[in-house]
């Protein structure tokens, strides 16, 4: 069964319709595509990634252990709502953020199979900066919230998991986009929903309609 969209992570991401304004000069912004300094991203373009080639995206149990699920295709979509000169800081809205659920596989004890990974509270925003650093919240008054569906030997459960906001990193060397192990609090679910989920995963390349996307 596939997931409808979820993460993010990044995140994952509706999109949303805004008007088109024209693209800043070469160089001038910090997200440009074709290289470094190359063309600015306009505002309004919409930006996708999958997981980078050999790549999962996992949410374990714990920072440094390996006991929880993982899946091998996921993709997040993002529209650009502002992108400034550089050195600056430029913002998107992650409207979408998806995951093959026939990717995901567990090895928590009692857990048989993945039913769905479903992030809610979209969309986001993302930041992003000029030296690399992302930064992903919620709506006010909202959370960043994962529901997972899990089947189990004593049949189905939904375990939802929460984060007041995630921190990641751009890199130019292969357009990517890096979460690691982002803490997520269990806010609801049985006792076979593990108490902690810590979030990573890599997604590259980050392309605008095809062009790869570069910090700047």
């Amino acid at each position: 069964m596939r997931t409808r969209t979820v993460l993010t992570l990044v995140g994952s991401v509706a999109a949303l319709t805004l008007p088109f304004i024209a693209p800043a000069s070469a160089a001038d912004t910090v997200l440009t595509t074709g290289s470094l300094g190359g063309t600015a991203v306009a505002v309004g373009d919409v930006l996708t990634a999958p997981l980078a080639t050999g790549t999962t995206a996992t949410l374990y149990s714990s920072a440094t252990g390996t006991s929880g699920i993982k899946c091998t295709t996921s993709q997040f979509t993002a529209t650009v709502t502002a992108n400034p000169t550089a050195p600056g800081t430029a913002t998107e809205s992650v409207s979408g953020q998806s995951f093959d659920s026939s990717s995901c596989t567990s090895n928590v004890l009692g857990v048989t199979g993945v039913t769905s990974i479903t992030v809610d509270n979209l969309p986001y925003t993302t930041a992003a900066v000029s030296d690399g650093t992302l930064t992903v919240t919620p709506a006010s008054g909202s959370t960043i919230q994962t529901t997972v569906k899990l089947t189990t030997l004593l049949g189905s459960i939904t375990c939802v998991y929460q984060a007041p906001s995630l921190t990641g990193t751009a890199s130019n060397t292969d357009t990517s986009i890096n979460f690691t192990s982002q803490a997520f609090t269990k806010t609801s679910g049985s006792s076979l929903c593990f108490s902690a989920g810590y979030f990573t995963a890599k997604y590259a390349p980050v392309t605008d309609n095809g062009a790869a996307v570069y910090t700047n």
